[in-house]
């Protein structure tokens, strides 16, 4: 088993989370894993960085295959014995113009940004070694689209006592009501992509809360933060932060040092925490 340090990024293989891995090359002290649910597109990547010098290595993961990840678990508690930073950054979008339906939209996009991520962590966070560090990409639309949820659903999203079941709850009820065509009436803003993130970041939070009463000594710091605006496929090319400015925060968060006592389970942008 190797005492090397080891990060893994999530949906790596382009955009925030390849400019992500390329600056963990740079700074942090072991292994870092890009991964991809494509092989072919994974291994491109990780050449790519090759050629710039920076050695990332590779394995497959797709976050809506529970296989997939318990796959990726196993071989980091074999061959690390756990792991000391997640960045859960794999998530979709559907464009502003996209005529897919809206419930549809919802159903796949909170099974991915949502339902995946939550998996992810649900199988890697006990892996997690003292002073481990978690990031979760969410993204500033989370809080606009808190602020256009009706004031009880903004109340149950903010509350410190929320569960994860009850999230988990929420999160189904919302596809559940969009199937419907009564999500507006029930209070929820027309946003998936927006629902789906207030899941990430609300995630975030509960988790961090749950290291902090069942593993308090071992410094482990989680949050949820926003990498800006960036130019991906996800965003566009009129976006006004390159993916290597987008990265800054989550890097930041995934590097934050050893006797850092935060931030932890908060929302951050530009590399400040932002009310929620």
């Amino acid at each position: 088993m190797s005492n090397v340090p080891v990060a893994v990024v999530t949906g790596s293989n382009k955009g925030i989370g390849f400019a992500i891995v390329r600056a963990l090359c740079k700074q942090f002290p072991g292994d870092v894993y890009l991964t991809a649910r494509d092989p072919g597109r994974g291994q491109e990547a990780v050449a790519k960085l090759q050629e710039e010098g920076l050695r990332a290595l590779f394995h497959q993961l797709d976050i809506d295959d529970l296989q997939s990840i318990r796959a990726l678990r196993d071989f980091l508690k074999e061959k690390y014995g756990g792991l000391n930073v997640l960045v859960n950054n794999a998530g979709i979008a559907f464009k502003v113009h996209d005529t897919t339906p809206f419930a549809v939209q919802a159903e796949v996009t909170l099974k991915t940004n949502f339902f995946g991520t939550r998996n992810v962590c649900t199988e890697l966070l006990p892996l997690l070694k003292p002073y481990g560090r978690v990031v979760n990409v969410s993204s500033m639309v989370s809080s606009s689209a808190l602020g256009n949820c009706s004031r009880e659903l903004q109340q149950k999203f903010r509350s410190d006592a929320i569960t994860e079941d009850e999230l988990v709850e929420l999160m189904t009820k919302f596809v559940e009501d969009t199937k419907k065509s009564v999500h507006e009436k029930e209070g929820w803003p027309n946003t998936a992509y927006g629902v789906s993130k207030i899941g990430v970041t609300v995630l975030s939070r509960i988790q961090a809360r749950m290291l902090n009463e069942k593993r308090k000594g071992d410094h482990i710091l989680l949050n949820a933060c926003c990498p800006g605006w960036v130019r991906t496929d996800m965003a566009g090319p009129h976006a006004t932060k390159s993916p290597d400015e987008g990265a800054e925060t989550p890097v930041y968060l995934a590097l934050l040092p050893s006797d850092a006592d935060g931030p932890q389970g908060q929302f951050v942008s530009n590399k400040t925490v932002r009310t929620w």
